[in-house]
């Protein structure tokens, strides 16, 4: 049988996901720690990603569950087809910031994203306080959980000044190489 054109070989040809491997068992949604506050659980997304129909797909990028998965891997690892879902919300997430159909409801979400990345990529590690500072830069919410920053500092969980990494090069070919 042949497959339609459209999508379904875009999604195959970037991550290797074949979407109509899945024959909707359920047992992603059903692991899912996040699936009662999405939009649509995994097995949605799967579903309406099977119809190939460009409709459902433009649904899907300007929903909010593909923001909401937190690549835990626990629909992976409890799937029968062994469907790689969370490198299947990746993509999702890329096109998503191309095509410019982010929803505002992912504002935050996206912000706290590359807060995390210019951290890994400045430093090659995570620098906790340069996280929180770009984050709260970018959404303006200034003051959320400051009431928890002083316990962390004086228990040791945020330092002053970041560990960086020896070769700070191949972190940036690392970037080069999958920058959106």
């Amino acid at each position: 049988m042949h497959e339609k054109k459209g999508y379904i070989a875009e999604i195959k040809s970037k991550t290797g996901v074949n979407v109509n491997r899945c024959y909707q068992c359920g047992k992603c949604s059903a692991g899912c720690a996040v699936a009662e506050e999405m939009d649509y659980p995994p097995s949605r997304v799967m579903r309406l990603l099977q119809t190939n129909d460009v409709e459902n797909f433009n649904q899907l990028l300007g929903s909010e569950s593909i923001w909401l998965c937190v690549s835990c891997q626990n629909c992976l690892t409890r799937c029968p087809m062994e469907i790689d879902i969370p490198h299947l919300m990746d993509f999702m997430r890329e096109k998503a910031i191309k095509e410019k159909k982010v929803i505002k409801k992912a504002n935050h979400i996206l912000s706290f994203h590359r807060a995390f990345l210019d951290s890994v990529q400045y430093t090659g590690r995570l620098y906790e306080i340069g996280l929180i500072a770009d984050y709260k830069v970018r959404t303006f919410n200034l003051i959320q959980d400051m009431d928890v920053a002083p316990q962390m500092f004086l228990k040791g969980k945020l330092p002053l000044i970041p560990e960086l990494v020896e070769d700070k090069k191949q972190i940036q070919t690392i970037f080069s190489k999958t920058k959106i």
